[in-house]
């Protein structure tokens, strides 16, 4: 009895073998020495950008920028800021700087620290804006819209109103303190009429239930609390209107308010 073919056994072969595998995709196997040029392709790269960055005199810091000053000069933002000149631009310490710049110059709100290759790092400054002012020893201490005193001048702003915090009751002051006393004036300011602000003058705190606005012309707006400010600003206006010859207004109670003398 003859054997299986040639063609029988290859077919045989093929079925034991299962499936056939599909071609090998990808790269061919690295060689040791390709491995090794790899490897130092890759060190030299890495300690040339190191180089550059940190080693080399491209790129060190040459100047610094400051912008967004008013009442500041450059000059002082860039001693204060204290910039390592010549140091490497990578190296330095941008939040650092920043904290160094608050703490240094209280009227900084916010600042803006920037590197600005290849040498330069840029200082973009926002200052605080005096919305009242207190008097002390012939000075004025600057608070801003948040209540913080942040700068003491020997003139008073144009155009800021005065904040006279008076001996009231002393719970209150035990309880509240000054400089809750004062955000609470800052706040009623904050939406203040516009007529009323332009014509502000001073406001004067007795306690945090007391608050009272100096006008213009010897006019007088008892305030109240800081509490439903927006309402009492909009009873106010419309006050202000329906008595425009009245010195006194008061919208302590904004459902209730009243005006007199003329």
């Amino acid at each position: 009895m003859a054997g299986p073919t040639t063609a029988e056994r290859g077919e045989r072969q093929q079925l034991d073998s299962g499936p056939p595998r599909p071609p090998r995709i990808g790269w061919p196997p690295l060689s040791r020495t390709r491995v090794i040029v790899i490897l130092v392709g890759l060190t030299l790269l890495a300690g040339g950008t190191l180089w550059t960055l940190y080693g080399s005199q491209w790129l060190r810091v040459e100047r610094v920028t400051v912008s967004g000053t008013d009442v500041l000069t450059p000059a002082q933002v860039r001693e204060a800021a204290d910039v390592p000149i010549g140091s490497p631009l990578i190296s330095i310490d941008t939040d650092a700087i920043a904290d160094r710049l608050r703490r240094k110059l209280p009227r900084i709100d916010s600042i803006d620290v920037t590197r600005s290759w290849p040498d330069g790092i840029d200082l973009k400054v926002t200052e605080r804006k005096p919305v009242l002012v207190v008097e002390k020893g012939g000075e004025f201490v600057e608070v801003d819209d948040e209540g913080v005193r942040f700068a003491t001048v020997r003139t008073a702003p144009k155009g800021v109103p005065t904040l006279e915090i008076t001996r009231g009751p002393a719970a209150s002051l035990r309880r509240f303190g000054t400089e809750r006393l004062a955000r609470e004036a800052v706040r009623v300011v904050a939406v203040a009429p516009a007529a009323v602000g332009r014509d502000l003058r001073t406001v004067k705190v007795r306690s945090y239930d007391s608050i009272s606005l100096e006008l213009s012309g010897g006019r007088t707006v008892d305030w109240g609390s800081s509490e439903k400010s927006r309402a009492k600003a909009a009873t106010l206006k419309a006050l202000m209107k329906a008595s425009p010859g009245a010195r006194h207004f008061d919208v302590s109670v904004p459902t209730a308010p009243a005006s007199s003398g003329s």
